[in-house]
C-alpha cells in the first residue's frame, strides 16, 4: 500500500518494508543566491505514508561561516512551525567565502551531499533514502562516512559511542526515570558529532526542530529522522578537531553560562528530609567529618504542601535563620521550584498568593481554546502551568521569587518537572480526539502517546501548540528563572539547575542526569550522560551522586563519591524512602568519608583549574569533562574510550566501575602522565593498562605539558578562595607545558564582557617558567599569590632556583625541595601576587649522589673494566661517588605482569636482553617473581625469588599472620610496582612520603650476586650491624658496611659477630618505618647521600619486611612482634656481674668476692672465661679450679649467682673418653663436607692432650703447636640439640651448679681458614664471583671460619651449604642453649650469646664483643645497645671498662658510672691484663662503685618492668632519646644519652679530664636524680659532673617504683619498696610494677605475677591491681614514696587510705624544693592490695 519493497529477515530489527527509489522529491530549479543555494522540490508521485503530504516545498542552502553549512525545507505556501530559539536568529549575511566544504544537490530524486574539500569525504549524504514531507511526518536520511558517531539525546547511551545496530531513539521531553532502554528522557537535543580519521578531522550535525520524533541508526551508517512537524532545518559544522566542531555548535546555539565559583563546590540534597532539624543534622554531621561542602539544597519537602513559594511553618521551622547559620559558616542554600502552581488555598486557609497573582496575568498554559488554564496534578495536587514563553509570566515568575526571597534568603533555584510533567494524562479533563493529541504518526516514545504524563498536545502556549514547543517548556523555563535570578541576585549570576533542556539550554543553566538508580550500571553510564551533555553545549552537568532511587550501597556509594567528585556539577542526592546517603552517614572515621573528603579535597584544590575550563567553556565553547578522543583523535582507542574522562586537556579521570574490583583496565593514550596524588611519572603511553586502584582510591592522572593553577582548599570555596594559590608544571618528554588561569570574584554577572578579572598564560621551556598576566582588571583578586610551585618531571636534581618580578632584578630563591623518588620539584613560601609577571628558573644538574657503583668488586676499578662491564666512568679526584657507575636508563629485568588485588600485588619479571650488556658477577636469573603482602595494617612484605628453581630461603619462623589480615582502608602504606626500571615503592599514605624506592639503576639477580638500591626518605638511618659505629646514625657519605659474622674484635668497618640486616629510618615528618631484609647470606650494603642504600647479597633470595610505626618505638614494636619479642631475664641477671679472662685458678675468683662483699659492692653474678676448663674443654674442670664447684656452691647460698662458658668447637683429638665429642658423634651432630661422612675439622681453643703448653707462644704459632682438631655441633638438627642438653645436664648434675650461660666463639670462630688444612673444596662458595667488602675481603669466606661448601641439615632433615646459614650459626645455638638451661636448672636462667641474628632475642642477651680499654670505647658501647635494642636484643652491654689493654683509674670510674645502667652490667677484661673490678682500685673508688651500683639496684623494679613490658609489647629499654621525643629532629642525632624506658635519663662524662658534660634537655619536665629538684632547663646544658657524679635524670609525668639496694638481689627484694612520683607540670605521673618470683619459667605467660598501675592526679597517689598472681608480702612492703614536684603549697597533711582505713602518715617536706617524702614504714603497706595517698 505505501509503494514499498517487502522483504522478511532472519532478524527482526532490521526492518523487512523499506523504500525503494519511487518515493521523494525532485528537484524543480536550482538556483543561486546570497546566502548560497535555492530549490523547489516538487513531490515524485507515490503512495503517501501518513497523509498530508506537501507536494511542493521549498529548499534554500546558507553558507553561514566557512565551517558551518545550513540547509532548511519549509513548505512555500503554508507557514509551519519553527523553533522560536533565543538565541539562534535568522542569518543575514551573505555567503562565507573559502568554506571548508561543497555542496551537491542531486535532482532526480532530490538529495543533498556535503563534501569536505580538503579530502572529498562526503559528511552528509541524503541520497540514501527518501525525502518524506507531510504535515505530521518529515523524514530524511543521510549516509555518514564514519561509524563513529556521537551525542543525540537525552537517553540512557550505554556508550558515549553510537551503537549502529538498528537502534531507535525517540527525542521528546519526558518526566521518566533513566534505565536500560530507549526511553525518551528529560531533554531535547539532535545534534550528533562524527569523527572522520586520525587526523582528527570531525564534522557535526544539528536539527533544529523541537517537535516529537526518532532518530533511527542503521549500521550502513546511516541515520534516519522521523520528524511529527515543524520543518527541517539542518545544520552541519566542520572542523579539523572534535573539539572544534562542539565549539562550533556551541557558537551557534549560544556558549555555557559563566558558573558562580560556588556552584562548583560539592552539593548535598535529597528529597523528603522530612524535618529542619533533619537537615541540620546533615549539615552538622558533614561538618563535623571536615567533608568539603557547599551547597546544602532541599527538595518539595521544604515547602508548605508542596506550593512553590512556601514553606512549611512547622517541620522547617526556623528555615530563615537556619539558612542564616549557612551563610555564615561561608555555605549556600538552593531550594527547588516546579512549574505547576497549585489551585488549592493555603492549610490555613488563606489565599494562596502566587495563584493568585498569577491568575491576575493571565499566564498559565492553556486549553485548546487559547483562554482556559489547562488543569493538571503534580506534587501539590490539581495544578495550572506557567507559560514561561508568555512575557507576563516571566515578570510574574521574576516576582514570585523575589518576593520569596525577602522570606527565605536562598541563593539558586533548582528547577524539576519541567518537561513539563503531569501526573495525569492530558489534563484534568482529559484530551480532545484531534491530530495532534493523536497524530498519523508517533515516534517511538514512552507509552507511544505524546500526552503520556503531560499535558494535552493542543495546549496553547505563547509560543505556539504545545504539540510543537512541549520539548521547549524547560528550555523556556531556566531563560524565565535567569530573568527572576537578575530580578532577586542583580548583578550576580547564582546558580539555575534545570531537568530538561533543549540545545542552548547551556547558556542559562546547569543540567543533572535525572532520577537515576542506585546501581553501577548507573553510576558508569553517567559518564557517557556528561560527556554528551559536554556535547551540547551544558558543561555544568552530573548525576546525583550514589543515586536516587534504591538504597545505596556503601561501596557503591564510595565510588560514586570518587568519580562524583569530578563530576563538573557535584551533587549526592536521593528520594524519598530510602535511607540517608550523604557521604558523614557512614560514620565519621569510615572508608567513605576519608575518601570522599579526600577527593572532594583534590577538587576543592583544583576549583581554579576548573574554574578557569568554564571560562573557556563560556568564552570559546570549549568542553570542560572532555571526552578522551578530543584530545587525542590520533589515536582510534580513545574513540570508543567512555569509562574514563578528562577535564578540560589535562587531567584524566579513572573511576571504578564495577562492584568489588580494585583493577580497572584503563587506556592510557598517548602522551606523558603523572599520577595526580604522588606525582610520579608514569611509564604508560597509548596502551592499556590495569590500573589498581583500591577501595578509597579513583585514578587522577595530569598530563605532560600542562599547567594547572591550584589553591589550597578549604570546607567552602568561601574559604577556599582566600587561600594562596599554586601551580602544578607536569612537564612533558620535551620538558615544556603551558597553561593559564581565569580569576575574577566569582559570582559578578558579565565579569568577562566588561573585563573584571585577571587572566594569566604559563609555559616552560628550557628549565624556565614565565608567568604572564595577559589581563588584570580586578584589583581584589590582587592580594592572592601563588605561594607554590610542584613541577614534575625534573630527572636531575635542581641545586638553584631563581625569580625575576616584572622585570625586576633576578632573586635567589631559597626555599624549594627536589624529591628525587618522583623527580619533583616544590618551591615554595614564594609570595607571587596576581597582577604581577614573573619568571621562575631552576636549573638541573646530574647530581653525583645519583651514580650507583657499578664496580664495587674487591678489585679496584678502573676505566677499562668499568667500560668492559657496560658502564660509564668519570675520573674524580675529590669526591668519594664512585667513578663507575650505571646508565642511569639501567633497566636489566622488563615488568611483564602485575596483578594486585586486595590482599597484596604479584609481578612476574624478564631479563631484559637489551640491557644485558652490563656484566654483573655471577650469571643473572631469567625470570623472576615479585611478591608483596599486606600482612598488616602497619606491615607489609616484598620477596623477589627465582619461582622456576628453589633458592635458599632463611629458616627462620617469623610471627606473621597465615593470611593477611590488613584492610585496605586501615594500612598505613600504598606500594606500586614500577617500571622502566623495574621497582618498588612504597609511599606512606597520610604523608604521601616515599619511604622505600627500589626505582634506581643497578638492580641485579645473579646466581651468586643480587644487588637492589633504595631510596631513603632522609639521612637519619639507624641499624645494620654488628658493626662498630661512630655514632647512632649511619653516615651516608659513601660508607659501606660488611655483614658476615666474624670472630672479630670491634673496629670501625669490621664485620663482627653479629648478623642484622634491618635498619630504622625517620622521615622529615617525624615517623619512623622499620625494614629488615631476611637473608642471611654475606653481604655489604652502601650508603651514599642521594640519600640511598644498596645491599649487595651473594645468595638466597630478596625477602624485605617493612614496619610503618609511625613511631620510632611502634616500628621497633611491629619489627619485634614479627621476628619475636626479647627475652625476659631473672631478676639477678639486672644485678652487676664480674669476669675475666685470665683466673688462674678458683682462690682468684674467691679473692675477687671477698673483695667486692667486703666493700659492701652489689654484685650477684660471679663467671669464670675457658680458664675453669681442662684444656678449654666444653664440659670439663681444670685442676686449677678443682674447688670452683665448692665456691660456686657456697656464693649461690649466699644469694649469688654463676655463669659459665660454653664454646661450641668440640676437640676430637682426645686420647681419654670426652663424652662431648663421643656422645656428638653417636648423634651425628657434627658439621661435615657434603654427601660425605666426614667431619669438617678446624681448630680453636682446645689445646691437644698430654703436651706442655708453651704460654710464650704467639696465638698462630700455638694453633700450630698445640690446638686440638675440633668439630662443630650442627646446632639446627634435632639431634644436636638433644645432645648439647644432654651434655649440659651431666655437668650441672655431676660437676657444677651453674645459674646461665654464655656462648662464645659462635660465629663459628676457627684459628685456621676452613679447614685444618686452610685449603677448602669449593673455590666459588668460599671466593664467590663478589666478594662483599669484609675484614680481610680478599681473604675468602673462609677466613678463620669453617669452609662454605660444608653441609648442615636443617630441623626439617633438608641440606644446607654452610655457606647460606654461616650467619646463623650463633642464632641456631641460642635456643638449644636457653632450652637446655631451664631443662636442667628448672629455672628462667639467662643466655649470653657473642653471635646474634634477628630473632636471637628470644632466647639470650648479648655483649658487645672483645672491646677497648679505651674512651671511645664508651660512646661506641652506647651505640651498640641502642642498635641491639632496634634488633631485639635488649639485654645487652659492653664490657666495662674494657676487654683488651689494661683499663685505668679515671676511664674504668667513668665505665663503672656508664656501665651501672647497661641491662647486662658486667665487668669483664683479658688475661694478662691487671684486675679492674671495683674492689681492686681503691676505697675511693670502691665507694664511687658502691654508689652509683646501689642507684642501679635501686631502680631495679622500674627496670625489671621496662624489661617485662618489652618482652610482652617488645620495643626498646635503653632508649634513644629520638624514640620519646621524635618531633625533636636534634634528639635524631643524640647518641651520648640514653634513656630507661620513657623517664630515666642518663648523661655519662664519656671523655677524660672532665668534670663537666654537655648534654640534651627534650622538652619535657625534668628532675635531678639526686636532688630530686626540677631542673627547669631544656635544650643544651652543661651539667657538672665531677669524677664521682653521674648525670641522671627523671622525666616528669612518671612515676618509678624502686626497692632498698642489698649486697646482691636476692638480699634487696627483701627490702622496702618505694615510689619516686616525679610530676609533671599538670601535677599528673603514671607509672607500673611488674613483679614475680624473678625466676620461673614463663611466669607471665602462666599468669604467676603482680601487676599494679600508679597514678598521680594532682593531690591523690592512686594504686590499681591490674593482676595479682603473685604475692610475697616480705618482698613486697611499701616503705617510702617521694613526690617531687608537688607544687609550692605547703602541705599540712598526708593521710593512706588502706584496706578500708585512713590514716594520718609521716611526711617530710622540702618545700622550696617541691618534694615530699612519706614514710610508711610503720603503715604495713603492701603493695598486693591498693591503695591512695592524698595530701592537703
Amino acid at each position: 500500500m505505501r509503494g514499498c519493497c517487502w522483504k522478511p529477515w532472519n532478524n527482526s530489527i532490521i526492518p523487512w518494508c523499506f523504500f525503494v527509489d519511487n518515493h521523494g522529491y525532485n528537484v524543480g530549479q536550482l538556483t543561486a543566491t546570497s546566502t548560497g543555494l535555492e530549490a523547489t522540490l516538487n513531490r515524485i508521485s507515490s503512495p503517501t505514508l501518513f497523509g498530508n503530504d506537501i507536494t511542493r516545498v521549498l529548499f534554500t542552502t546558507q553558507n553561514q561561516t566557512a565551517n558551518r553549512f545550513r540547509f532548511k525545507i519549509t513548505d512555500p505556501n503554508n507557514k509551519r512551525y519553527e523553533v522560536p530559539h533565543q538565541f539562534v536568529k535568522e542569518f543575514t549575511g551573505t555567503a562565507a567565502s573559502n568554506t571548508l566544504y561543497d555542496v551537491q544537490v542531486i535532482n532526480n530524486p532530490f538529495s543533498i551531499k556535503v563534501i569536505r574539500k580538503s579530502n572529498g569525504r562526503i559528511l552528509f549524504d541524503t541520497s540514501i533514502g527518501p525525502l518524506v514531507y507531510s504535515d505530521q511526518y518529515l523524514q530524511i536520511s543521510t549516509k555518514l562516512p564514519s561509524e563513529y558517531m556521537y551525542g543525540i539525546g537525552e537517553h540512557i547511551h550505554k556508550r558515549f559511542r553510537h551503537d549502529l545496530n538498528w537502534k531507535t531513539w525517540p527525542i521528546f521531553t519526558r518526566d521518566q526515570l533513566p534505565g536500560d532502554n530507549n526511553n525518551n528522557l528529560y531533554g531535547h537535543h539532535t545534534f550528533f558529532m562524527c569523527i572522520e580519521d586520525e587526523t582528527g578531522k570531525s564534522f557535526g550535525v544539528f536539527l533544529m526542530n523541537s517537535n516529537a520524533m526518532e532518530i533511527f541508526i542503521q549500521p550502513t551508517p546511516v541515520v534516519t529522522y522521523r520528524v511529527t512537524g515543524g520543518i527541517l532545518d539542518f545544520y552541519i559544522f566542520l572542523g579539523d578537531t572534535p573539539e572544534q566542531v562542539v565549539q562550533q555548535y556551541q557558537e551557534l546555539i549560544g556558549r555555557p553560562a559563566m558558573p558562580a565559583y560556588w556552584s562548583l563546590g560539592f552539593q548535598l540534597s535529597r528529597w523528603n528530609y522530612k524535618s529542619l532539624d533533619v537537615v541540620k543534622e546533615v549539615v552538622k554531621r558533614n561538618r563535623d567529618a571536615g567533608i568539603p561542602f557547599d551547597t546544602q539544597v532541599t527538595d518539595v519537602d521544604y515547602m508548605e504542601a508542596k506550593k512553590d513559594f512556601t514553606y512549611d511553618k512547622v517541620a522547617f521551622q526556623g528555615l530563615p535563620e537556619f539558612v542564616q547559620d549557612l551563610h555564615d559558616h561561608g555555605q549556600k542554600y538552593v531550594i527547588i521550584l516546579d512549574p505547576a502552581i497549585s489551585i488549592d488555598k493555603l492549610a490555613n486557609g488563606a489565599a494562596y498568593e502566587t495563584y493568585d497573582r498569577g491568575n491576575a496575568k493571565n499566564v498559565w498554559v492553556n486549553d485548546s481554546d487559547g483562554t482556559t488554564a489547562i488543569i493538571g496534578e503534580v506534587w501539590p495536587g490539581l495544578t495550572v502551568f506557567p507559560d514561561f514563553t508568555n512575557p507576563n509570566c516571566i515578570d510574574w515568575w521574576a516576582n514570585e521569587c523575589s518576593i520569596f526571597y525577602q522570606e527565605v534568603k536562598y541563593d539558586g533555584l533548582w528547577i524539576d518537572m519541567n518537561e513539563v510533567s503531569s501526573f495525569i494524562q492530558g489534563s484534568q479533563k482529559g484530551c480532545n480526539n484531534n491530530k495532534l493529541n493523536y497524530p498519523p504518526f508517533t515516534p517511538d516514545i514512552l507509552d507511544k502517546l505524546l500526552y503520556s504524563k503531560t499535558i494535552c498536545m493542543d495546549a496553547v502556549q505563547y509560543w505556539g501548540k504545545q504539540y510543537d514547543v512541549h520539548s521547549l517548556y524547560g528550555y523556556s523555563m531556566a531563560i524565565a528563572t535567569e530573568k527572576a535570578v537578575e530580578k532577586v541576585f542583580p548583578s550576580k549570576r547564582s546558580f539555575i539547575l534545570t531537568r530538561s533542556t533543549f540545545a542552548g539550554s547551556g547558556h542559562y543553566a546547569a543540567h543533572w542526569l535525572g532520577d537515576n538508580t542506585a546501581s553501577w550500571e548507573q553510576m558508569e553510564w553517567s559518564i557517557a550522560g556528561m560527556l554528551e551533555f559536554s556535547l551540547f553545549g551544558m558543561p555544568l552537568v552530573g548525576a546525583d551522586i550514589c543515586g536516587f532511587v534504591v538504597n545505596t550501597t556503601e561501596e557503591l556509594c564510595r565510588r560514586w563519591m570518587q568519580l562524583g567528585a569530578f563530576y563538573p556539577f557535584s551533587r549526592n542526592h536521593n528520594a524519598d524512602g530510602y535511607e540517608h546517603q550523604d557521604p558523614a552517614f557512614f560514620g565519621q572515621n569510615s572508608l567513605l568519608v576519608n575518601s570522599s573528603r579526600h577527593y572532594l579535597n583534590i577538587r576543592y584544590t583544583l576549583l581554579p583549574f576548573l574554574y578557569t575550563l568554564f571560562y573557556k567553556a563560556h568564552v570559546f565553547g570549549e568542553t570542560v569533562a572532555r571526552p578522551v578522543l578530543h584530545e587525542f583523535y590520533d589515536d582510534r582507542e580513545s574513540w570508543i574510550e567512555d569509562t574514563q574522562f578528562l577535564w578540560g586537556p589535562a587531567l584524566l579521570i579513572t573511576p571504578v566501575l564495577k562492584e568489588g574490583t580494585d583493577t580497572v583496565s584503563a587506556y592510557i593514550p598517548n602522551a606523558t602522565w603523572y599520577d595526580y596524588e604522588t606525582g610520579a611519572k608514569r611509564p604508560w603511553k597509548k596502551q592499556r593498562v590495569n590500573m589498581y586502584l583500591p577501595g578509597d582510591k579513583i585514578g587522577l592522572h595530569l598530563r605532560g605539558g600542562y599547567i594547572i593553577p591550584i589553591q589550597q582548599p578549604a570546607v567552602t570555596t568561601t574559604a577556599s578562595r582566600k587561600n594562596p594559590l599554586g601551580l602544578i608544571v607536569a612537564l612533558d618528554d620535551n620538558n615544556i607545558a603551558k597553561g593559564d588561569f581565569f580569576w575574577d570574584d566569582g559570582e559578578t554577572k558579565n565579569t568577562v564582557q566588561n573585563g573584571n578579572y585577571i587572566l594569566y598564560t604559563f609555559s616552560v621551556s628550557n628549565n624556565k617558567l614565565d608567568i604572564i598576566c595577559t589581563h588584570s582588571s580586578y584589583q581584589e583578586g590582587t592580594t592572592l599569590a601563588f605561594e607554590t610551585i610542584k613541577i614534575l618531571g625534573l630527572i636531575d636534581s635542581v641545586t638553584q632556583v631563581t625569580v625575576v618580578e616584572n622585570n625586576q632584578p633576578m632573586k635567589n630563591h631559597y626555599n624549594f625541595t627536589y624529591t628525587a623518588s618522583n623527580q619533583s620539584l616544590l618551591i615554595y613560601n614564594l609570595k607571587l601576587n596576581l597582577g604581577g609577571n614573573f619568571t621562575v628558573q631552576w636549573n638541573q644538574n646530574f647530581s653525583e649522589n645519583e651514580k650507583f657503583n657499578c664496580y664495587p668488586d674487591a678489585d679496584t676499578a678502573t676505566k677499562e673494566k668499568c667500560e668492559a662491564r657496560g658502564c660509564l666512568w668519570e675520573t674524580s679526584f675529590s669526591s668519594k661517588a664512585p667513578e663507575c657507575y650505571f646508565p642511569r636508563q639501567s633497566n636489566p629485568y622488563l615488568v611483564r605482569s602485575t596483578q594486585y588485588s586486595s590482599m597484596g600485588i604479584t609481578t612476574d619479571l624478564q631479563l631484559n636482553p637489551t640491557s644485558a650488556r652490563i656484566k654483573l658477577p655471577s650469571e643473572p636469573i631469567s625470570t623472576l617473581r615479585v611478591e608483596v603482602k599486606y600482612h598488616k595494617n602497619d606491615m607489609l612484605q616484598f620477596k623477589i625469588y627465582d619461582p622456576q628453581t628453589k633458592r635458599y630461603e632463611v629458616p627462620i619462623p617469623l610471627n606473621i599472620p597465615d593470611v593477611p589480615t590488613s584492610t585496605y582502608e586501615n594500612r598505613l602504606y600504598d606500594v606500586e610496582i614500577r617500571e622502566n626500571p623495574f621497582g618498588i615503592q612504597v609511599r606512606r599514605r597520610s604523608t604521601g612520603r616515599v619511604i622505600w624506592d627500589s626505582q634506581l639503576p643497578g638492580f641485579a639477580f645473579n646466581d651468586q650476586f643480587i644487588q637492589i638500591s633504595t631510596r631513603l626518605p632522609s639521612e637519619y638511618i639507624y641499624g645494620f650491624g654488628e658493626v662498630e659505629h661512630t655514632a647512632f646514625k649511619r653516615d651516608l657519605n659513601w660508607n659501606t658496611w660488611g655483614m658476615f659474622t666474624r670472630d672479630q674484635p670491634p673496629g670501625y668497618k669490621l664485620n663482627s659477630y653479629g648478623f642484622h640486616p634491618y635498619y630504622m629510618a625517620l622521615e622529615d615528618e617525624g615517623y619512623a618505618h622499620g625494614v629488615l631484609l631476611l637473608n642471611s647470606n654475606a653481604m655489604d650494603v652502601t650508603f651514599q647521600p642521594t640519600p640511598a642504600l644498596t645491599y649487595r647479597v651473594i645468595g638466597g633470595i630478596l625477602d624485605f619486611y617493612m614496619f610503618l610505626g609511625p613511631t620510632p618505638e611502634v616500628a621497633t614494636k611491629q619489627y619485634h612482634e614479627v621476628i619475636g619479642r626479647p627475652v625476659m631475664p631473672p631478676y639477678w641477671a639486672l644485678g652487676f656481674q664480674i669476669c675475666r679472662y685470665g683466673y688462674r685458678n678458683t682462690s682468684q675468683v674467691q679473692q675477687v668476692y671477698d673483695e667486692m662483699v667486703a666493700a659492701q659492692i652489689p654484685y650477684d653474678v660471679q663467671y669464670t672465661d675457658i680458664d675453669y676448663m681442662e684444656r678449654q674443654l666444653d664440659f670439663t674442670i681444670d685442676e686449677n679450679f678443682r674447688d670452683l664447684p665448692a665456691f660456686v656452691d657456697k656464693i649461690r647460698q649466699e644469694g649469688m649467682r654463676y655463669i659459665i662458658i660454653l664454646d661450641p668447637a668440640i676437640s676430637g683429638n682426645e686420647t681419654k673418653y670426652y663424652s662431648a665429642f663421643e656422645r656428638g658423634q653417636e648423634k651425628d651432630v657434627f658439621v661435615k663436607w657434603p654427601n660425605t661422612n666426614d667431619i669438617c675439622w678446624a681448630k680453636v681453643w682446645p689445646d691437644l692432650p698430654n703436651i706442655t703448653i708453651d704460654e710464650s707462644l704467639t696465638e698462630d704459632e700455638a694453633v700450630n703447636a698445640s690446638r686440638a682438631h675440633v668439630a662443630f655441633p650442627d646446632f639446627f638438627r634435632n639431634s644436636t640439640a638433644e645432645w648439647w642438653a644432654t651434655e649440659i645436664i651431666d655437668f650441672y648434675n655431676n660437676q657444677m651448679k651453674f645459674d646461665g650461660l654464655w656462648i662464645d666463639m659462635n660465629e663459628p670462630s676457627s684459628f685456621v681458614h676452613g679447614t685444618v688444612s686452610n685449603q677448602c673444596r669449593n673455590t666459588e662458595l668460599n671466593y664467590p664471583p663478589y666478594l662483599p667488602e669484609l675484614t680481610k675481603r680478599t681473604s675468602g669466606l673462609h677466613f678463620r671460619t669453617m669452609c662454605m661448601e660444608t653441609e648442615q641439615i636443617l630441623s626439617d632433615g633438608s641440606s644446607v651449604l654452610h655457606y647460606n646459614v654461616h650467619n646463623l650459626y650463633g642464632w641456631s645455638q641460642m635456643k638449644p642453649s636457653y632450652d637446655a638451661l631451664q631443662k636442667t636448672t628448672g629455672k628462667r636462667g639467662i643466655v649470653i650469646s657473642r653471635s646474634t641474628y634477628p630473632s636471637g632475642g628470644r632466647w639470650g642477651g648479648h655483649w658487645l664483643g672483645d672491646n677497648y680499654a679505651k674512651w671511645d670505647n664508651l660512646d661506641k658501647s652506647i651505640i651498640g645497645m641502642m642498635e641491639f635494642s632496634l634488633f631485639g636484643i635488649s639485654y645487652t652491654g659492653a664490657d666495662i671498662c674494657g676487654f683488651f689493654n689494661n683499663s685505668e683509674y679515671e676511664l674504668c670510674a667513668r665505665w663503672m658510672q656508664l656501665g651501672a645502667f647497661y641491662p647486662y652490667s658486667r665487668n669483664h677484661n683479658i688475661a694478662n691484663t691487671r684486675r679492674q673490678d671495683p674492689a681492686s682500685w681503691n676505697s675511693t673508688f670502691s665507694e664511687m662503685s658502691r654508689n652509683i651500683l646501689n642507684i642501679r639496684y635501686t631502680l631495679l623494679p622500674y627496670f625489671y618492668t621496662q624489661m617485662h613490658e618489652i618482652h610482652v609489647n617488645g620495643g626498646t629499654v635503653i632508649r634513644p632519646l629520638l624514640h620519646e621525643f621524635f618531633n625533636d629532629r636534634i634528639t635524631w642525632d643524640i647518641f651520648k644519652q640514653f634513656l630507661w624506658g620513657p623517664a630515666f635519663m642518663v648523661t655519662p662524662v664519656l671523655e677524660p679530664h672532665a668534670n663537666t658534660v654537655q648534654g640534651y634537655v627534650p622538652d619535657a619536665r625534668w628532675f635531678d636524680y639526686h636532688t630530686g629538684q626540677d631542673i627547669g632547663v631544656k635544650g643544651f646544658v652543661l651539667f657538672n659532673a665531677p669524677l664521682n657524679t653521674i648525670n641522671l635524670h627523671v622525666r616528669g609525668g612518671h612515676i618509678l617504683p624502686c626497692q632498698e639496694p642489698a649486697q646482691n638481689t636476692f638480699h634487696s627484694r627483701q627490702n622496702y619498696m618505694k615510689l619516686i612520683v616525679a610530676a609533671d607540670v599538670n601535677q599528673r605521673a603514671q607509672g607500673s610494677l611488674f613483679w614475680d618470683d624473678g625466676e620461673s619459667i614463663d611466669s607471665y605467660e602462666r599468669g604467676f605475677y603482680f601487676s599494679a598501675q600508679f597514678n598521680l592526679n594532682n593531690n591523690t597517689l592512686t594504686s590499681t591491681i591490674l593482676q595479682n598472681g603473685y604475692i610475697n608480702k616480705d618482698e613486697m612492703r611499701l616503705g617510702f614514696i617521694i613526690i617531687w614536684g608537688k607544687g609550692k603549697t605547703p602541705v599540712t597533711g598526708v593521710n593512706l587510705i588502706y584496706n578500708g582505713n585512713t590514716e594520718a602518715v609521716k611526711f617530710i617536706q622540702e618545700a622550696d624544693k617541691e618534694i615530699l617524702n612519706i614514710d610508711l614504714t610503720v603503715n604495713n603497706v603492701t603493695l598486693d592490695e591498693p591503695f591512695q595517698i592524698i595530701w592537703s
